[in-house]
């Protein structure tokens, strides 16, 4: 079995690309801010169903430094680099995000094509792919890329800088190394512990109650299949300087999945508003609650995606929707993120 880095082993997708990593025989080093986030991405390996052992190995490195990047990838087969800022709110100025997603990921190149690295698996994201574009009758596919001069958040514009700065120096100077990238849509499914992606904030909003859903569009995938199409795009020849994008089915509206819980969850779901709130009255809201703000680039607007070809050529297999969105509620009222019925 090989050595595998993760950068950002605390973080929900990188949890779960662990656990997977070492159920599957790996050895896993895992890289994260502070070393005292250890224990917590321990206990979440064991949530996943997993004993970490002692192959799992910890390293402190940041994206906007050098050190320790070198240590961190010798020795390794392959490395995923899953870590990138992800602000719960609006930064003051998009540079906060951009530059150190889009340096943190020449970081990580550099330093895997000096360490002998076979592959690098990117995880980037759907964001890099359908922004900036006037609405179309089919779904994007991994052909399309976001034009940056577009509405989106900071967040988004960070992810498709980065992605495109990885491909630039993988044309410029990535020698013998590979490169394989993953574009995850909304990244939903059950969470491992207290941290969790701000996807799942969604859910939780709407299990708490509120005036009603914007109407807003997400593409779902659940972080279990996020994680298996990292390990598939490790491994797979084809997946060599290849993107994949990772959605299950058609984009889903915010009321879509406030009536999925109304249904597949009784009284737990008892609080879930059914009614749409008009654009007017979202923005009106976002200029109070910066959270809502980054929503703003896409009331309105429904973005679908194919998956086709991961499908195809991974032979990656996303669980039904419905089913994430299920798993990812009954699983936030299970850590007691959000309270039962009484």
């Amino acid at each position: 079995m090989s050595t595998v880095l993760v950068t950002g082993g605390s973080g929900f997708v990188g949890s779960y690309l662990v656990a997977q990593l070492l159920e599957g025989g790996h050895t896993v080093r895992t890289t994260v801010r502070s070393l005292q986030r250890e224990d917590d991405v321990r206990a979440m390996v064991r949530a996943a169903g997993v004993d970490p052992g002692d192959r799992l190995s910890f390293l402190a490195a940041s994206l906007e430094r050098d050190d320790g990047w070198a240590e961190a990838v010798a020795s390794c087969d392959f490395v995923h680099h899953v870590a990138s800022p992800i602000p719960p709110v609006a930064p003051k100025t998009e540079d906060e995000v951009i530059i150190p997603a889009r340096d943190g990921v020449l970081r990580v190149l550099r330093a895997s094509r000096d360490a002998g690295v076979k592959r690098v698996v990117l995880t980037s994201t759907c964001g890099a792919i359908y922004y900036g574009h006037p609405p179309q009758t089919g779904p994007f596919d991994e052909a399309s890329w976001t034009d940056i001069r577009g509405e989106m958040s900071a967040y988004v514009r960070s992810k498709a800088i980065a992605e495109r700065a990885a491909w630039d120096f993988m044309a410029a100077e990535g020698g013998a190394l590979e490169l394989s990238v993953v574009n995850p849509s909304g990244i939903f499914g059950p969470i491992l512990g207290r941290d969790y992606s701000p996807s799942i904030d969604l859910v939780r909003r709407l299990l708490n109650g509120g005036p009603g859903c914007p109407q807003i569009y997400f593409g779902v995938v659940d972080v279990r299949d996020v994680a298996d199409m990292h390990l598939r795009a490790m491994t797979s020849p084809a997946a060599k300087g290849e993107r994949f994008i990772a959605v299950s089915g058609e984009a889903m509206s915010m009321l879509d999945i406030a009536k999925v819980l109304k249904a597949r969850l009784g009284e737990a779901a008892k609080k879930v508003p059914t009614r749409q709130l008009p654009n007017w009255l979202v923005r009106i809201g976002a200029r109070f609650d910066p959270t809502m703000h980054q929503l703003l680039p896409m009331l309105g607007k429904i973005r679908n995606a194919t998956s086709a070809k991961a499908e195809r050529v991974l032979g990656w297999k996303p669980r039904p929707r419905e089913d994430v969105i299920v798993d990812t509620a009954q699983s936030l009222l299970k850590f007691g993120i959000v309270k039962g019925p009484r």
